[in-house]
């Protein structure tokens, strides 16, 4: 869970992994944790920034699919939250099964405890229960307060009343141990307070970022910006801002800039380039002829996707890949929001495959190269391998690929979420609609065979009627590759 609000918060695979890197690995392996396990959450969960608001690769695939950030935000919400689900749930299932790999931490470790000698867990867990009960109170009375402030008529979107909620839950809890502690009031513990003062900020930073964009107060840039000046205000508060930080995140926005600035310049030449060629053409008759319609599609797409992935950067696949597929994908009405948020998650699938999956190499950059004597417990503490990292990286990768299925499967997952509703509950219904799809008997397929011949060959002489300077290169490399075919 604190690497889904990392993810969330920073919206980059690398700031998550390293982040996760450099503060959990230490302690799990100080503390005897299986180091397969140890190394998979944290790789894992750093690539959830691929797929949860606000995701860097999600407003990207936006700008080359050319639909919105915020429809592209509100669709992945619903399955990146799945898939936060899916990563907790399997590793409760190996704490329970497997209960040597991730032990409990020993007493001494614990550091927040009262004065009675007791954990404060019951008071943890009390506040949880508290502020989750307002957020649940919230989700039903969302719609009857907010549709009439801002004029909006008819149902509140699910990924709206989801943000809205999480942020009440949060502000609730901020707001009992803020007077829990003003107030002297000794209602909650030490680890309450604590915990809610290091965890609510992070998700007030991402109510500024999403919040405002789902509630349509701000653009997904100004959401950004908002987001930005957040983190500085807490940086403030916290007293780490100095020009020396300021200066390094300046520097690292700048140099990210330039590297996405420049692979647009190469992939526009290269667009161009295969355009003119006739090469667009080409792309969109070799798929739009795949067996299976646009189930077909999917699966080779993700395929191809996928091992383009372990070895190249999203950028290139973004900025080059995408815009080959999206005109063939819209052909066989596909959903342009569904099949972004598709690839985004897929390109997460392929942050994480060995052995050149980039979430693995952050990981490598900052684990421990060699042994080591640890500063707390003095004991040594061997080198954290690659293969490691590398068998860690598995069980989530199968995790990943069933999410992925279950957003080709069910498209309402993301649809519903932008307020569109696809022709049947599963891809199918799509498929059958498609040219080449499967689902129609032998008998009915000649007959739209001979009936597409006959529009071909009409085509061909209302086409042959019309003076040449009308006729475009396009369509005609398309008319004969058909009367080849």
């Amino acid at each position: 869970f604190v690497g889904a609000l990392l993810a969330a918060t920073t919206g980059v695979v690398a700031a998550a992994v390293i982040s996760m890197g450099l503060i959990s690995l230490p302690i799990m392996l100080r503390y005897g944790y299986n180091r397969t396990i140890a190394t998979g959450v944290i790789t894992a969960s750093g690539t959830l920034a691929q797929a949860i608001p606000p995701s860097l690769v999600l407003i990207v695939m936006a700008d080359q699919l050319g639909r919105s950030v915020g429809d592209m935000y509100a669709g992945a919400l619903v399955p990146g939250l799945l898939l936060v689900g899916l990563y907790a749930t399997f590793v409760i299932i190996v704490a329970f099964v497997r209960p040597s790999w991730t032990p409990a931490l020993p007493a001494e470790a614990r550091i927040y405890k009262e004065s009675n000698g007791a954990s404060g867990h019951r008071s943890l867990l009390a506040m949880m229960a508290l502020s989750a009960a307002a957020g649940v109170a919230w989700s039903y009375a969302h719609e009857g307060i907010i549709s009439p402030l801002i004029g909006r008529e008819g149902a509140a979107p699910t990924d709206e009343i989801i943000i809205l909620s999480m942020t009440v839950s949060s502000f609730v809890a901020l707001g009992l141990a803020l007077l829990n502690r003003f107030a002297r009031l000794n209602l909650l513990s030490k680890l309450s307070e604590q915990v809610t003062f290091v965890l609510i900020p992070p998700l007030v930073l991402i109510f500024l970022v999403l919040g405002t964009i789902f509630l349509g107060l701000a653009t997904p840039t100004e959401g950004g910006a908002m987001g930005a000046l957040g983190a500085l205000i807490m940086a403030v508060f916290k007293r780490r801002l100095s020009m020396a930080l300021l200066k390094q995140a300046l520097d690292n926005t700048t140099r990210l800039s330039c590297f996405v600035l420049f692979i647009l310049i190469g992939s526009t030449v290269f667009s161009f380039t295969f355009n003119a060629a006739d090469g667009h053409v080409f792309v969109e008759h070799l798929f739009d002829k795949l067996p299976g319609g646009a189930l077909g599609f999917l699966i080779v797409v993700n395929i191809l996707v996928f091992i383009l992935g372990m070895f190249i950067d999203f950028f290139e696949i973004a900025f080059i890949v995408i815009p080959l597929l999206a005109p063939v994908a819209e052909k066989m009405g596909v959903d342009l929001i569904w099949f972004g948020v598709i690839i985004a998650m897929n390109l997460q699938t392929s942050f994480l495959t060995p052995p050149f999956g980039f979430a693995l190499f952050y990981l490598r950059s900052v684990a421990a190269k060699d042994d080591y004597n640890d500063r707390i417990t003095k004991a040594r503490i061997p080198a954290v391998t690659t293969t490691q990292i590398y068998k860690g990286s598995i069980a989530f990768i199968v995790l990943q690929v069933i999410m992925v299925a279950a957003v080709i499967m069910y498209p309402n997952l993301v649809l519903d979420a932008v307020g569109k509703s696809p022709a049947a509950s599963s891809v199918e219904g799509v498929q059958l609609e498609a040219e080449g799809g499967y689902g129609k008997p032998a008998g009915e397929e000649e007959e739209d065979k001979e009936a597409s011949e006959e529009k071909d060959e009409q085509a061909d002489g209302e086409a042959a009627d019309k003076p040449a300077k009308e006729e475009d290169p396009a369509e005609a490399l398309m008319r004969s590759m058909k009367k080849e075919a």
